[in-house]
Parts: structure tokens; C-alpha cells; sequence
């Protein structure tokens, strides 16, 4: 982000709120390619916050700004562009649309009070959006519909919004449809009203002809029956069905409070390129969509968990306030997008900063307290410095060296605590390493502030195989994050992710250890005879003391199996660890003078060596318990590819909304590229989780690396 204060030309000047009730926080959402972005940048120049708008193509728009969105012609982040509709400010929050982006999307969902779903108008309407639908339902959210691209080729706006209705459900109803006879512009259902566009944004308002009227009976007694049904006045119907001609101000009163409420869905037909729908979409927002004062609060607590009294939007309330993105601009540092819940945050004073319960995504637990110098008012990577951020909006903190994603900023004399909201899993392992040795050292600085600003992100180092692993949600975010690291001036190869594997033996083995040397005087000497045997999976190292007759010295018996347990740690035949054996010790000799400690270690070593030797060393795989959770029309194509990987189906259930939860026994091995290949075979719609259950025999003829 690069700082700039918006005065004329492409940014308009912030404007500080001072009170939540004319505050509006809107997430954009939607699939990849139906236009979110698009619109937001026309309702950004219909508001006049910009003089025109971008192009996505030409990487121009306000909220595609990072150099991966530009070069791969969407979103890949969140970004907020504010804009003024009369005295209501809107703080549009655009989210990419692409599935490996959806750690992004539920931020947004996170800092919004309502959802507006962008569709476009030929594509129909997939089951991720449906998915998407339904959670926010389950929390209550307010959503209205957009039908976008109304410019498209095979734009068919009428069928669209019957797939919204037939995707969406019930309440999902038309606003306004689009005019027919080549015109360009909108009817209103309930105002019976000709929205005319063909002369571009702000449309003109003139009375519809005859033969549109008859075309939306239909549609309009729909909208008015559905508008009623959510009323409060329980005579309305009554009245309706009598033959009462309702009053156009009593039902748009009572749609805007259905709206509010999250129990009614307009849909409203939009174009960027023409403006059609572009005022409607604004009003809609301003006069129908919640204000931070109606919206819920998350729950708050004092940092070490001790319960605090529920949280009121109220500019004068204790500050509370949550970093919903980090990035990193080359110019500024850090850059913290902040939720403000309730209080008011201002400049030049200190704030205390929480965050916990995302260690094992690589963020430690951490109250610190800093300073804030400046707030902002971010327009994509625009900054514009405001004076305060009362609660229910959005700013830019910068400089803040502690604060992450996730994190809580309030008082330090009042510390509190937001639970984080639920992160997706990251499970595309990506294996990177540093060019030069330069680069090494700034690769861990890179990449911790990548991980401190995306909690889809996981790093960890495997102790194992000694490699740098990222963790991510897919093969477009893993690109992401290696051109930001590029872009940060560290060069990384990426290279195949070496799996950890374990060494075991086949059968029983007799392995016998002579240490004998004699150097300056000094000899060493120790023998020892052992026996191995395999131990069921998971049963780990047993070792068994069977010496009689002093034939080796009681304190040198632990000697023995320290230097066995050191060659299981060695490895016997490709350098893994050796699991599951019994080794017992049955014989041996020792010297009065020459045996010691360090000579029955080594002896321990060689005797497991000769016993590897003359038996038979297997190697282990590990063996991931997967859970899969898919729609059922997908159900034979995941079963037959979880067969192809060697997996082992241990079970399948139905579950909620038409969808079967498949759970089985993969190779790890099989599974690194799982990420990518279930969404391309399921359309984006399925899910799943791993955890590791065991080891077990890796057929003959594998490699360690994958």
C-alpha cells in the first residue's frame, strides 16, 4: 500500500464518521469472475470517489492492487474502498472470489454487517456460492443478490435470477428487472417506475409503458405477497387478499426491515459498463442493509480468559477493536486493517494489542503495548489519514510491529480479547529454499511477516527431513506467497516435499557386536550378543536384559542399550528412524580392565547393525486418517481416486444438505496435492481434514520422495 492523502483526482477525500448508525460494512462475495471487483470500482466512480473507473484487465482498479491480482486478473485479497451515498458512509469489502482465497473472504465476513452476493448474469449459480449462502444464513447475516454483467454475450438476467431463487431459496425475491425492447435501464416492482440508464449514472426516472406493466404482473404480486409475509403488522395480508391496493411507503418500510432483519433477499440486475443498477444497489445498501448498531458483537474477554460484559457499538464504550488483514507495503511497513466493535480509536495514543489461540498456525500468544501515530482511511492501497474511528468502522493502522491478523487492539488500561474467527486449514505442502545463502537470511525474516498477516498460511520446519515447509490452501496461494517473497527481494526454489519415513524389522534377528581395540595402553573391549524381534505398529522400542552369570557387568547393561537406541535414531538402511522392535540382550563378554561405558555403546550399535544384516529391514509410510466431505453427486469419483491413492475407505455417512462424509486410511504420500486435485474433482463443493493415524509397510519399489 502506498501512502497517499486523497485532496482531487482518483482518491476523494476520507471523511470521519461520528456516528455507527450512518455506517454501512458490505462484503462483496461471490465466484471467481462474476464481477465483484468490476462493481466495485462503478460504484466507486458513480459516488464520485474516483473521476472514473479502473479495469481489471488493465490492472487500474482500486482493489486489485497487488502485483499477483494484476498478473493473475483477480482478486487474491481483501481490500476496502469507502465511499459517501448522501450522508452514509459504505465501506465496500471486496473479497476474491477463487476458492485458495478463502481465508480472505471470511475476514471479510468477519468486518462486514451484510453480504452482498455478486452472480453473474450467464454463469448460473455453483454449489461453493450455495455453501457460502447457507453459512451466512446460519449466523444471521443479511444478504442481498447482485445479477451482474448484464453486458455479457449470454447474459440471460431473468434466468439468473430464477437459479437464485432455486439455488437460494425462499425470500429470494427481484427488486427490479431489467427492460425490455433494447432499452437500457430497470422497472421497479413496487414503484411501478422506468429506471432509465441509456444516458449512463444517475438514471432517470420516468413512468415504465404499458406493456411492461403487464409483462411484471407476476413478478411484482410475488414480491409484494413475499414483502408482506415478513410485515409485523399482522393485518397486512388480510388486507392484501381483500383487494386493499397497499400503500408503496408501508411496503418499503417493511422490506427494509425484512432486509435488516436477514429474512428477506432482494435481487437487483446490474452492469457496470452502462450503470444500470448502480443507484438502486446504493439505496438498497444505505436505507435497507444494517448499521453497525444492529449487528452482533463477537464475545470479549480479559486476556487470561476472565469474562467481560457483552460489547454495545457505542462510540464511548471501552475500545475494542480487531485486526481483520496485515499486509506489508514496501513504503509504510506494516499495515493493519482494523475493525472498530465499539469505542473510538484515535491517534497519537497507546493501544494494547492481544492475540492468542493460533500458536499451532505459527502465531504465538502475545499482549504488547504499542503506539498509534497515525489512522487511515484506506481506498485499496490509498491511505488518508482521518482523526478518529468511531465504533462499527474501518481503518488503517501502520507501524504496529506486533499486531496480526486476528489480533485485539484496545486500552491498555482495559485489555481485552476477541476470539479469532474459524480459519480454514491449510493442507497444500509446498517445500521452498533459499537460493543463496543471502536469501536464507532473509527468508525466515519474509516469511514470518507473511505468516503474522495470513493465518491460512502455515510454516513449520520438519525436524526430520530437515525441509522448510509452507503450508497452504492452494496452488494459487502458494503462488502468491512465493511472488511476495520475490517480491521482497528473497529468491526461493520450491522442491518436492520429502516425506518422513520409518525403518522396522521384517522378522527375527540375531545380531552379535565386537568392540575391541587396544591403543597406548588403553584397550576397549566389549561384546554383546542380541536378539530383534517386530513389535506390532505403534508398540515402539522395548529393550530386555537376559544376561546371566555376570557375562557382561550390570552398569554396563544400559551402556548396551544406549548405543541401540542411538543406531534406531541412525537408521539402518536409508538413514530413517527405526521403530517397533524388541531388542534383547542375551550374551556377552566383558574385560576387568579394558570395558567401559563408551566401548558397550558402540558394541550396542554394531550388534544392531549385524542383526539388520542378517535379517530383513522394511521401511513404514505414514498413514493419514482422512475425512472427506462432499455432495453426493461426486460420491463415485472421490471413492474410485481415494482407491487410485491407495487408500482404504474405512466408512461413509450421510450428512446435512444432500452431502455424504467419507472417511479413509491415504498415504501421506498420495495426499500432497489432495488440496488441488478434490476441488478440481468436485467443482470446489468438497472439503476435508487429515490427522495422522500410523505407519505401515510401503510397498517395494517406492521412493522416499514424493
Amino acid at each position: 500500500m502506498a501512502e497517499k492523502h486523497g485532496k482531487n483526482g482518483d482518491a476523494g477525500a476520507a471523511v470521519a464518521v461520528d456516528d455507527p448508525a450512518k455506517v454501512r460494512n458490505v462484503v462483496l462475495v461471490g465466484p471467481s469472475g462474476s464481477g465483484k471487483t468490476t462493481l466495485t470500482e462503478a460504484l466507486l466512480a458513480a459516488s464520485g470517489t474516483v473521476s472514473r473507473a479502473g479495469s481489471v484487465t488493465d490492472g487500474t482498479t482500486v482493489c486489485d492492487h497487488d502485483p499477483a491480482a494484476v498478473r493473475q486478473q483477480r482478486s487474491v485479497g481483501l481490500s476496502v474502498a469507502p465511499l459517501m451515498h448522501g450522508d452514509i458512509k459504505i465501506n465496500l469489502i471486496d473479497t476474491p472470489g477463487y476458492a485458495d482465497f478463502v481465508g480472505e473472504l471470511r475476514a471479510g465476513l468477519r468486518a462486514a454487517d451484510a453480504a452482498l452476493f455478486v452472480v453473474c448474469s450467464a454463469e448460473g449459480v455453483d454449489a461453493a456460492t450455495v455453501s457460502l449462502w447457507e453459512e451466512c444464513a446460519a449466523v444471521g447475516m443479511p444478504r442481498a443478490v447482485v445479477v451482474a454483467r448484464l453486458d455479457h454475450q449470454r447474459a440471460d438476467p431473468e434466468a439468473e435470477i430464477a437459479a437464485c431463487q432455486e439455488a437460494f431459496g425462499a425470500g429470494v425475491l427481484p427488486l427490479y428487472l431489467p427492460a425490455g425492447g433494447g432499452r437500457t435501464g430497470l422497472i421497479g416492482l413496487i414503484t411501478q417506475r422506468f429506471y432509465d440508464y441509456s444516458d449512463g449514472h444517475p438514471p432517470r426516472i420516468t413512468e415504465p409503458d404499458p406493456t411492461d406493466l403487464d409483462r411484471l404482473t407476476d413478478a411484482r404480486n410475488a414480491l409484494i405477497e413475499g414483502v408482506i409475509a415478513e410485515s409485523e403488522d399482522e393485518t397486512l395480508m388480510d388486507r392484501y387478499l381483500a383487494g386493499e391496493d397497499i400503500a408503496e411507503e408501508t411496503l418499503i418500510t417493511d422490506l427494509e426491515t425484512a432486509v435488516a432483519r436477514g429474512s428477506f433477499h432482494p435481487v437487483i440486475p446490474a452492469c457496470a459498463a452502462t450503470g444500470v443498477g448502480l443507484a438502486e444497489i446504493l439505496d438498497g445498501i444505505a436505507r435497507a442493509f444494517p448499521s453497525p448498531l444492529e449487528h452482533p458483537l463477537p464475545d470479549v474477554t480479559a486476556p487470561d480468559g476472565t469474562p467481560h460484559e457483552p460489547l454495545r457499538a457505542d462510540p464511548n464504550g471501552p475500545l475494542a477493536a480487531e485486526v481483520v488483514r496485515t499486509a506489508v507495503d514496501s513504503y509504510v511497513g506494516r499495515v493493519s486493517l482494523v475493525r472498530v466493535f465499539s469505542g473510538t480509536l484515535r491517534p497519537e495514543r497507546s493501544v494494547h494489542v492481544s492475540g492468542h489461540g493460533l500458536a499451532e498456525r505459527g502465531h504465538e500468544d502475545h499482549d504488547t503495548d504499542e503506539r498509534v501515530a497515525h489512522l487511515y482511511s484506506p481506498l485499496g492501497a490509498t491511505l488518508r489519514e482521518v482523526p478518529y474511528c468511531v465504533a462499527g468502522d474501518l481503518c488503517a493502522l501502520t507501524k504496529v510491529g506486533s499486531a496480526e491478523t486476528g489480533d485485539t487492539v484496545s486500552l491498555p488500561d482495559e485489555p481485552l480479547l476477541m476470539k479469532p474467527w474459524t480459519m480454514p486449514e491449510p493442507l497444500l505442502p509446498v517445500a521452498v529454499v533459499a537460493k543463496t545463502r543471502s536469501d536464507e537470511d532473509n527468508l525466515s525474516r519474509n516469511l514470518s511477516r507473511l505468516v503474522a498477516g495470513d493465518p491460512t498460511l502455515r510454516l513449520e520446519r520438519n525436524p526430520e527431513t530437515k525441509q522448510l515447509v509452507l503450508w497452504c490452501m492452494g496452488e494459487a496461494h502458494a503462488d502468491v506467497v512465493l511472488s511476495r517473497l520475490r517480491a521482497g527481494g528473497t529468491e526461493v526454489d520450491t522442491e518436492p516435499v520429502r516425506i518422513p519415513l520409518r525403518e522396522t524389522f521384517a522378522g527375527p534377528a540375531r545380531g552379535h557386536g565386537r568392540h575391541v581395540k587396544q591403543s597406548g595402553g588403553h584397550g576397549q573391549y566389549a561384546v554383546c550378543d542380541i536378539e530383534v524381534e517386530p513389535l506390532p505398529r505403534g508398540a515402539g522400542f522395548e529393550f530386555v536384559d537376559r544376561i546371566v552369570g555376570g557375562a557382561i557387568p550390570h552398569q554396563f547393561i544400559p551402556s548396551v542399550e544406549k548405543g541401540v537406541r542411538a543406531q534406531l535414531t541412525r537408521g539402518l538402511l536409508d538413514g530413517n528412524p527405526v521403530v517397533d522392535v524388541r531388542v534383547t540382550l542375551v550374551d556377552g563378554k566383558a574385560h576387568s580392565v579394558d570395558s567401559s561405558d563408551a566401548a558397550f555403546q558402540t558394541a550396542g550399535s554394531l550388534a544392531l547393525k549385524d542383526a539388520a544384516a542378517n535379517g530383513r529391514i522394511i521401511l513404514l509410510e505414514p498413514l493419514d486418517e482422512v475425512t472427506v466431505r462432499l455432495p453426493d453427486e461426486h460420491l463415485g469419483t472421490v471413492l474410485g481416486d481415494l482407491s487410485a491413492r491407495r487408500g482404504r475407505v474405512l466408512g461413509t455417512e450421510a450428512d446435512a444438505g444432500g452431502c455424504t462424509v467419507i472417511r479413509a486410511e491415504v498415504p501421506a504420500a498420495e495426499l500432497l496435492r489432495y488440496a488441488s486435485d478434490l476441488r478440481s474433482m468436485t467443482s470446489g463443493t468438497a472439503s476435508f481434514t487429515r490427522r495422522h493415524a500410523r505407519y505401515d509397510p510401503q510397498p517395494q519399489g517406492m521412493t522416499a520422495a514424493t
